[in-house]
């Protein structure tokens, strides 16, 4: 890299997204595969979100979450895949450094705010089981409004600290990202001179950001599980574990492949494998999230059937509704 393109408090003009893999066979293939999941995931939970708002007896905290969960992970997915269709259809793998700062930003900020949005959920969870009496008192709209708020607030605050400590520091070398976007630790990897102090501040705010809420939930399900194993019928134990066996999927699913992301150590045999991971829990998670809820709740699918039957009534109905035609 130039020396004129370099600067204490300024960034390179563009970065390299390596990508999966530099295989000109199977860009087409992943191009389609990229994009039937964006599409799928898009039309899955902004669905989920429209039957949550449309459907009257799910106006409950419980599906206030979900909506909002599906928001998060439509805004989740579209920081990353258009620009990876993009280098799918076009090969052209160079991004500019604020629009590659702008992509680290909104994916720090919906991916923080999705661990502290499990968090309450799972705290919902453990109320509605194990403090089933004073729950109404307790998780009021009001309540929850200021909880999905928290989430939200969190992830923005966090994710803009971050990213203001990362564009001021110094790059230099290789201008190519390892990665197929711009995350924290490929691009601190590029970063030259005494990093002690963003790497600091970046391990606090990874604690806060996933470790914390991560125990938060962890305590609120081994609460649950006690309290589940106590009671008597196996009947009652299915039907308050089908309560939040939704959850407890997603939250597994999302933690489990990203624990392996960050905790992996990134030799040059293990980051294709790294990426890998990367890719189910920032692209494939947000597919099955609108999947695992629609085909687990009953309350959900009976909605869906509802919201589905009204946007494309059979011609059976249309009949019926209309019997002179």
């Amino acid at each position: 890299m130039e020396k004129g393109d370099l600067d204490n408090s300024t960034l390179p003009t563009e970065f390299i997204l390596l990508g999966i893999g530099n295989v000109p066979s199977l860009q087409a293939p992943l191009f389609l595969l990229s994009l039937i999941i964006y599409l799928v995931t898009i039309v899955g939970n902004i669905l989920v979100v429209v039957v949550v708002v449309a459907d009257q007896h799910l106006h409950m905290p419980m599906y206030f979450f979900l909506g909002n969960l599906s928001s998060l992970e439509t805004c989740y997915c579209s920081t990353i895949l258009p620009r990876l269709l993009a280098t799918f259809l076009t090969g052209d793998r160079t991004i500019s450094a604020q629009g590659c700062m702008a992509q680290f930003y909104f994916f720090a900020l919906f991916a923080t705010s999705e661990c502290y949005l499990l968090a309450m959920m799972s705290y919902d969870r453990y109320l509605a089981i194990c403090q089933p009496l004073i729950y109404a008192s307790l998780m009021t709209w009001k309540a929850s409004l200021q909880l999905a708020a928290a989430s939200w607030l969190v992830g923005f605050l966090i994710s803009a600290v971050v990213t203001s400590l990362l564009s001021h520091s110094s790059f230099c070398g290789p201008k190519e990202i390892d990665h197929f976007f711009c995350d924290f630790i490929p691009l601190l990897e590029l970063t030259c001179g005494d990093t002690r102090v963003v790497t600091l501040l970046a391990f606090i705010f990874s604690v806060l950001d996933t470790v914390f809420p991560f125990l938060l939930t962890l305590a609120s399900y081994m609460c649950i599980i006690t309290a589940i194993l106590r009671i008597p019928s196996s009947v009652g134990k299915q039907k308050a574990f089908s309560t939040c066996s939704s959850h407890l999927t997603i939250v597994s699913v999302f933690y489990g492949t990203f624990i392996i992301v960050y905790l992996l150590p990134r030799t040059p045999q293990l980051r294709q494998l790294n990426k890998v991971f990367s890719f189910f829990y920032t692209v494939l998670t947000p597919l099955v999230n609108p999947l695992i809820y629609s085909l687990q709740i009953r309350e959900v699918r009976e909605a869906l059937r509802k919201v589905l039957r009204e946007l494309w009534p059979s011609p059976r109905a249309q009949s019926i509704a209309v019997p002179g035609c």
